[in-house]
């Protein structure tokens, strides 16, 4: 894909410096030119160091940890382009943390995914492009363009080219993310299960309760939108294994993977945990066998080449 160099401009914030030049790559563009540090005193420093000066600025920046200083920084990177007469400002955020507190569940509350939203616009950002929100409705928080993209057919092929669909069942580690798991059953020919759980307080403990259809003798292939300290999805697979699975295979689009996550996949029952790279991937967590990376370089490159051209964004998923 060639683009017009002149007026598309490709940034990248710290947080995932591997994926912009993977995705400027896909583009056939350089990567654009900017000083990012941290003055002693702990304050961000960004400036651009090439003309942005009416063009189309897309900034990469996932939220990744620490989580506080990649949205800060992406704040400050957005001011920056707007002082500097950028034409239009599009914020990518490959993952999208604080997902979870879209709603006041408990009383005296935040609903921080909607502050976030608004910081974003406030700055000067005219648009965001995302991967696999925690939560849909987390789009009708901003004032402006979102384009939500999903990892989805990314993570489908894998399993697809692996041979594994026979005899396999898809399952949704809660009913919250099962719209999401059916899709992907639908996408494999495969039919749907549903992990019911209850999570206890707000400790990250996770009790599974039931398993609502039929997955003994089957290969049961794990679905959710991230992986945090995998509390959930080791559950799930205790759960699937008691209930007479044969293999277990997972799959998450952002590998959170925080505290005791990764070391609780290296002991469950997981034979292949497969996640996206929207999340730098340690080497501590490239070390663990049984995770496997796969990039949306592609997917967020063509996406930005359509928005910059004008084209549709849905259409890549038609």
């Amino acid at each position: 894909m060639i683009v017009n160099h002149d007026e598309l401009k490709v940034f990248s914030g710290s947080a995932n410096p591997a994926l912009a030049k993977d995705v400027c790559d896909y583009l056939k563009l350089p990567l654009g030119d900017v000083s990012l540090f941290k003055f002693s005193n702990d304050n961000t420093f960004v400036q651009y160091k090439e003309n942005i000066r009416q063009r189309d600025v897309f900034i990469i920046q996932p939220f990744a940890s620490p989580v506080n200083d990649s949205i800060m920084e992406l704040l400050i990177m957005i001011d920056a382009a707007k002082r500097a007469s950028a034409g239009r400002i599009t914020a990518v955020i490959p993952y999208y943390a604080y997902g979870r507190t879209d709603k006041k569940d408990q009383p005296r509350v935040p609903i921080t995914a909607r502050l976030v939203a608004d910081l974003l616009s406030v700055a000067g950002a005219d648009r965001v492009l995302t991967v696999d929100l925690h939560a849909g409705q987390i789009q009708g928080f901003f004032d402006i363009p979102v384009d939500e993209l999903t990892a989805m057919p990314i993570l489908a092929r894998h399993f697809k080219e692996r041979g594994l669909s026979q005899d396999m069942v898809v399952v949704a580690v809660d009913i919250g993310i099962s719209k999401r798991a059916r899709d992907m059953a639908a996408r494999l020919g495969v039919p749907l299960a549903i992990i019911e759980k209850r999570r206890i307080g707000n400790d990250e403990a996770v009790e599974s309760l039931n398993i609502i259809g039929e997955v003994n003798g089957k290969v049961a292939l794990t679905f959710d939108d991230e992986v945090d300290t995998a509390g959930t999805l080791t559950a799930a697979a205790e759960a699937l294994r008691k209930a007479g699975v044969t293999d277990i295979y997972s799959c998450v689009t952002h590998p959170v993977l925080s505290g005791p996550g990764v070391e609780r996949v290296e002991m469950s029952p997981i034979k292949e945990l497969v996640v996206t790279d929207t999340l730098p991937i340690t080497n501590q967590q490239k070390k663990n066998g049984n995770i496997t990376v796969l990039s949306v370089s592609s997917l967020l490159g063509e996406a930005i080449s359509r928005i910059h051209e004008g084209l549709s964004v849905g259409a890549m998923f038609e």
